[in-house]
């Protein structure tokens, strides 16, 4: 099921703009913003990106000290 979705006060160079890209790709407007828009959402946010890191972070056992890190570090530089 689709909407439709109405965006007020967008300034008169960024429809420009939109039109231009629109046009260079041979697409209405419409069918333009509508793909830019799924595109935008099939990527996470950064906050969701970080949220699912430490999602699995909690979920991993395995857990490395600040000192093994150190202890490998130093480990390295002999």
């Amino acid at each position: 099921m689709s909407v439709q979705i109405t965006i007020r006060d967008v300034p008169e160079e960024v429809r420009d703009r939109l039109k231009v890209r629109a046009a260079s790709r041979g697409q209405s407007m419409q069918r333009y913003l509508r793909g830019e828009l799924t595109r935008l959402v099939a990527k996470p946010t950064v906050e969701e990106w970080v949220e699912s890191v430490r999602a699995r972070k909690r979920l991993s056992t395995n857990r490395v000290t600040t000192e093994s890190i150190l202890q490998a570090r130093d480990a390295d530089r002999k």
